[in-house]
């Protein structure tokens, strides 16, 4: 069952075409990867599945509806989470505070409870400093931070925006450990990365944008051996 389906999408900033006829689908339960350059479109694309950017033509599809052009908080409520490029936490809250920001659209006040505790559990060192401003965090317990706050919508699809940006190999490494634990525990990703390798490693899928397009799709293990992928995004 398709949870995302993305149907000839167009994006355009002034005269400039960033994204040009996209079409892309993620399955319940499944991780996707979406690799490419700088400047293929990749960003542009999560922002319009999350209702931040409002596409030019073409159809978004979400748990069966049409969302396209959908506001993004109503997005939030329905299921969608998105974890944007440079973390964006909110620097003058506390750790525990950009947490609950993130289940600001949630009622079930017990729920949100357990899940600020589980939060806690899959990041230890957001605990060590829930009561420190999110701003004097590290890049990575940043990162840690847009996840967890993320997550505390309880999102049934997760978006991700470059999580490896910036992050020494060893966070990557933790942050990338984390993402596979989200995602074994049922929640559906879509994975923009530059770390091409990693990305397919981790996911079940994977597209290739270059300039605006979708130039190549298959298994991720398939995209690991081609040629060409290996040459433009694997270094080798």
């Amino acid at each position: 069952m398709s949870l995302l389906e993305i149907q000839a999408l167009k994006i355009a900033y002034g005269g400039i075409n960033a994204v040009k006829g996209v079409d892309l689908v993620v399955h319940e339960g499944e991780m996707v990867a979406l690799i490419g350059a700088n400047g293929a479109g990749k960003t542009s694309t999560l922002k319009a599945i999350s209702g931040i950017l409002a596409p030019v033509s073409g159809r978004i599809r979400y748990r069966g509806a049409d969302v396209t052009g959908a506001a993004a908080y109503t997005l939030v409520e329905r299921g969608l989470a998105l974890v944007p490029e440079g973390r964006q936490v909110f620097g003058r809250l506390t750790v525990q505070e950009n947490l609950r920001m993130g289940a600001y659209a949630r009622r079930d006040a017990a729920g949100v409870k357990a899940d600020l505790d589980r939060m806690y559990h899959l990041f230890p060192r957001l605990h060590e400093r829930r009561n420190q401003t999110a701003g004097t965090l590290s890049g990575g317990e940043q990162q840690m931070l847009a996840i967890g706050r993320a997550l505390m919508s309880a999102p049934r699809l997760l978006l991700l925006d470059e999580p490896s940006m910036g992050l020494a190999p060893l966070m990557v490494q933790r942050i990338f450990d984390t993402i596979r634990k989200v995602a074994q525990e049922g929640v559906t990703v879509l994975l923009v990365e530059q770390n091409a390798k990693l990305a397919l490693e981790l996911s079940q899928r994977g597209y290739v944008m270059e300039s605006g397009s979708i130039t190549l799709s298959a298994m991720s293990s398939t995209l690991l051996s081609d040629p060409q992928v290996r040459q433009a995004y694997l270094g080798e």
